[in-house]
């Protein structure tokens, strides 16, 4: 027992110590409260004045996808805090105090989701304003924030992994950005992935991003009769999907990311 209860003690320490952190930040506070509100005025009123979506508007087909590039934006953060503090020497703090080495870990990814948790709520706001409504019942809706929230726990897992694999803030940039690019372009989070090329559509019809950002549609009723709905299976089911996707992560990325950060623990 006292095994399971330390570390989640020692992770809570961490988190409060993160979350203090980001209060003293102002550039993590800026990705908190000011890209998702310059997200959503840039896409809603830039792209939404000459992209047309069938049957509805493209403010509330649009914010399912901003959220959940705001979810990988901030889940990100998770795996640049850790080469940061790597390369700061704050681990070698941490290897002198009575503490569990995977409490860093617990406590970094709680800290994060509930700055994921602040953005999702600055963005849902700022939706409402631009026009963005929901038209489904209060308990989907609770759903939908519900399953963005798990996507950017489990993916703070992934970025946390990479992070401990690379250890440079450079390098997780680089590789951060060179990986999100493709996956939140070339997906239906900002376009009707019908109408691209066949390549792209069956990449797009299978990328987890465009299985998040369905799935965030259908529980926030933003879908219409009049576009063309996917054959693909993750389509055709994308909250079965997206929850498959998030255990897979959480099943492969916990350990191993466990692994990689005592292996820097003890180094």
């Amino acid at each position: 027992m006292n095994a399971l209860i330390l570390p989640l003690a020692d992770g809570w320490t961490i988190a409060k110590r993160n979350t203090l952190k980001i209060k003293r930040s102002p550039d993590l506070l800026s990705s908190v409260v000011m890209l998702p509100i310059v997200l959503v005025l840039m896409f809603a009123y830039v792209f939404g004045s000459v992209i047309e979506v069938p049957g509805m508007s493209y403010k509330e087909f649009l914010l399912p996808g901003i959220f959940v590039q705001a979810v990988i934006t901030g889940a990100q953060i998770t795996g640049y805090s850790l080469t940061l503090d790597l390369e700061k020497g704050i681990y070698d703090r941490f290897r002198s105090l009575p503490m569990a080495p995977s409490a860093v870990l617990i406590g970094q990814t709680a800290s994060d989701l509930l700055m994921n948790l602040a953005g999702l709520v600055v963005m849902g706001t700022m939706g409402v304003l631009v026009g963005w409504r929901v038209h489904t019942s209060p308990l989907e809706v609770v759903a939908g924030f519900a399953l963005l929230l798990l996507f950017a726990y489990a993916f703070s897992w992934v970025t946390a992994t990479v992070a401990l694999a690379l250890r440079t803030p450079a390098s997780f940039n680089n590789v951060a950005t060179m990986l999100s690019f493709p996956l939140v372009f070339v997906s239906n989070a900002f376009i009707d992935a019908s109408r691209l090329p066949t390549p792209l559509r069956v990449f797009a019809d299978w990328n987890p991003i465009s299985t998040f950002t369905q799935a965030a549609r259908e529980l926030f009723g933003n879908t219409s009769s009049q576009m063309k709905t996917s054959d693909a299976w993750p389509m055709q089911h994308a909250l079965g999907a997206s929850l498959l996707w998030i255990t897979v992560m959480l099943i492969v990325f916990i350990p191993l990311s466990t692994r990689l950060y005592k292996k820097a623990f003890n180094s």
